[in-house]
């Protein structure tokens, strides 16, 4: 795979890069302190290399390996029902992050995957979390809920998030962003919560959305303190 961006070259593990193509001395730099293979070369070579806003450092590095729902932890997880947008998965897991939270869980069909574009997007964030893909979301939903987990989906008909208790160990759900939640998987949740809108605005970007419930959650978790 080849991502690019300079945060993305210094959040990514050092022994999950095969090679740095750069004309950044910062780069360099950076390559020849951890013993990271590199190559200097000019813009005109790296525009060759991706269509993105690569900052002056392409980063050739390993497929990711994805974990799988034996690897959850945490007391707080994140399940995304067929999200399709890469950016919106990478923003996402930027403030998944920020607030601690180390597991989200993907399905293995019809969903998002990661791509340069949502490395890119995470600011190589991508390294702090594990991406947990899964063949069945309700199976999943199914085995967290027998490990005390506390299953919460975003949904319009939901009740008002600020009004609910996200204490104990809990999974958001976030849905597909035209489609919201599928049936089967709001079904199995344990409970549905809503975020109010006004002025005739019917729904939020996916990652919007999470990032206001995920720090809702995170806000109630820091109070337990």
């Amino acid at each position: 795979m080849v991502v690019y961006g300079i945060n993305v070259l210094k959040e990514t593990k050092k022994e999950d890069i095969k090679r740095v193509y750069t004309s950044r001395e910062e780069a360099i730099k950076y390559c020849e302190e951890n013993n990271i293979i590199y190559q200097q070369v000019t813009n005109d070579y790296l525009h060759k290399m991706t269509k993105g806003n690569h900052q002056g450092v392409v980063i050739e590095i390993k497929d990711y390996n994805y974990y799988n729902i034996k690897d959850v932890e945490g007391e707080f997880v994140v399940m995304l029902d067929h999200l399709e947008d890469p950016h919106n998965f990478g923003a996402i897991i930027r403030t998944c992050a920020a607030a601690g939270v180390t597991s989200i869980i993907i399905p293995k069909d019809r969903s998002v995957r990661i791509t340069d574009t949502v490395v890119k997007t995470s600011a190589g964030t991508i390294n702090r979390v594990k991406i947990i893909m899964v063949s069945n979301l309700v199976d999943s939903i199914k085995k967290l809920q027998k490990q005390g987990y506390f299953v919460y989906g975003a949904d319009a008909s939901g009740d008002y998030y600020q009004k609910i208790d996200f204490s104990g160990k809990k999974v958001l759900v976030i849905g597909n962003e035209g489609k919201g939640i599928s049936p089967l998987v709001k079904k199995n949740c344990d409970f549905l919560i809503s975020i109010p809108l006004e002025n005739n605005v019917e729904s939020l970007n996916a990652s919007v959305a999470a990032g206001i419930l995920i720090y809702a959650g995170y806000q109630n978790d820091r109070k337990r303190l």
